[in-house]
C-alpha cells in the first residue's frame, strides 16, 4: 500500500483512488503493485461487488478543476533506468502490464471515471473497465511516439479494435481527443457533465449493484464529436500500415488537415511510428490480451535500449526544448530489419508473465 494510491472498501465497493496530483497521478511501480494486491484480495471477497477507479482532486482545489485522471507512467523513473542498466524500467513495465492484464480479466465489474487528462498509463488503467465515464473535461491520448516510446499498456489490443483507422492515427500522431470523441469511438461507455460526477459516485456507493442503471440515468447527450468530421480523412489517409505510404498519402492530399498531420508526424520518432503501426497489426491478430502483453513487454525492453527513448524524454520532459534528435532521423532510415529486431521475442526466462493467480486466463 502506498499513499500515492488509496485502496479500500466502501459499502461493497472496492475503491482505487489515485493520489499523486502534482504528477497528474502518473503511475509508479509501487502504485501498480498496490492496485494488484487490492484487486486480488477483492476478487476473493464476496463482500466486494464492484470496483471503482478514480482520482483525488488537487489538494484544496475544486474537484471539477482537477487536472486529470492519470497522465501516464513515471517516465522519469523509466528514462533514468534506461540510462543505466534498465532493471528498474523493466520491473516497472512488468508489474504495470500485470495490472493491465488483471484489470482486463477481472471477474467483477469495474467503473472508471476518466475526466481530465487520460494518457498512456491512465489509458491502460481505465480501458479494461466495463464502465468508462467521460466528461466535457476528458482529454484522451496515447502520445508515446513523441518521446520515442510506443502506445503500450494494451494499446496493441485496444487501438486496432477502434472504428476504421482511428487507432493507427492515434498511435502514430499522439493526437488528443475529447470526451465526446471518446463516446463516439467507444473508448467511453457513458458521457456526463463533470458536475454530476460526485452525485453519481455517491449513488453508486449506496447501491453498487445498480451501477448500470445509475450511469444510464445520468448520461447526457454530448456536443458533436470534433473527430467525426475527420473520420473519413483518417480512414483514407491512414489506410496503410506502412509509415512512408501514410506520409505519401498526406502529401498527395495536400489539404489543411492532411498537412497538419504530416507536420505532426515529422516531430515524432520515426522508429517508434513504425513500431506503433506494426504493433497494432500484430496486436489485432492476437487471440488473447495476455499474448498482446507478452509482445508489448518485449517491445518495451527493446525500445528503452535504443537512443530515441532517452533522447525523447530529454527533449520533452527534462530539458523541454522539444527538439529531439531522433536516430534514425527519417522514416527511410528505419529499416525493416531494425523493426524485426525490436519485435524479436524475448527468451523465455525474460518474457512477461501474468500474475501467478491468473496464469490460465486470457
Amino acid at each position: 500500500m502506498t499513499d500515492q494510491v488509496l485502496t479500500f472498501v466502501e459499502n461493497s465497493v472496492g475503491r482505487i483512488r489515485l493520489n499523486r496530483p502534482k504528477a497528474i497521478h502518473a503511475l509508479t511501480p509501487a502504485m501498480c503493485s498496490a492496485i494488484n494486491a487490492a484487486l486480488l484480495a477483492w476478487a476473493q471477497d464476496d463482500g466486494v461487488a464492484l470496483v471503482m477507479i478514480d482520482h483525488l482532486p488537487d489538494p484544496g482545489g475544486d474537484p471539477k478543476l482537477s487536472r486529470g485522471f492519470c497522465a501516464g507512467g513515471d517516465i522519469a523513473l523509466i528514462a533514468n533506468s534506461a540510462k543505466d542498466d534498465c532493471v528498474e524500467a523493466e520491473r516497472f513495465f512488468h508489474v504495470e502490464y500485470r495490472m493491465n492484464h488483471l484489470l482486463f480479466v477481472y471477474g467483477k465489474p469495474i467503473v472508471a471515471f476518466i475526466y481530465g487528462i487520460v494518457m498512456g498509463g491512465g489509458v491502460g488503467l481505465s480501458l479494461p473497465a466495463a464502465y468508462r465515464v467521460a466528461t466535457e473535461r476528458t482529454v484522451f491520448a496515447m502520445p508515446e511516439t513523441g518521446i520515442g516510446l510506443f502506445p503500450d499498456v494494451g494499446g496493441g489490443w485496444f487501438l486496432p479494435r477502434l472504428p476504421g483507422r482511428v487507432g493507427a492515427w492515434l498511435a502514430a500522431t499522439g493526437s488528443r481527443i475529447d470526451g465526446a470523441d471518446c463516446l463516439s469511438l467507444g473508448i467511453a461507455t457513458h458521457y456526463m457533465a463533470s458536475d454530476r460526477i460526485a452525485a453519481v459516485k455517491a449513488r453508486i456507493l449506496a447501491d453498487p449493484l445498480g451501477v448500470a442503471d445509475i450511469l444510464d440515468e445520468n448520461v447526457e447527450v454530448p456536443p458533436p464529436a470534433p473527430l467525426d468530421a475527420a473520420r473519413e480523412d483518417i480512414d483514407r489517409l491512414f489506410a496503410s500500415d506502412r509509415a512512408e505510404e501514410i506520409v505519401a498519402a498526406l502529401n498527395a492530399d495536400g489539404g489543411d488537415w492532411a498537412t497538419r498531420q504530416r507536420d505532426i508526424l515529422a516531430t515524432k520518432s520515426p522508429q517508434t511510428i513504425k513500431v506503433a503501426l506494426r504493433q497494432l497489426v500484430e496486436g489485432n491478430a492476437k487471440s488473447s490480451f495476455a499474448d498482446n502483453m507478452v509482445m508489448e513487454y518485449g517491445l518495451a525492453c527493446a525500445i528503452i535500449r535504443r537512443p530515441d527513448f532517452v533522447e525523447g524524454v530529454r527533449a520533452v520532459i527534462f530539458d523541454k526544448d522539444n527538439k529531439p534528435n531522433w536516430n534514425p532521423a527519417t522514416l527511410e532510415g528505419v529499416s525493416d530489419a531494425m523493426i524485426d529486431e525490436i519485435f524479436a521475442p524475448l527468451p523465455a526466462d525474460r518474457a512477461w508473465t501474468p500474475l501467478p493467480e491468473l496464469a490460465e486466463d486470457g
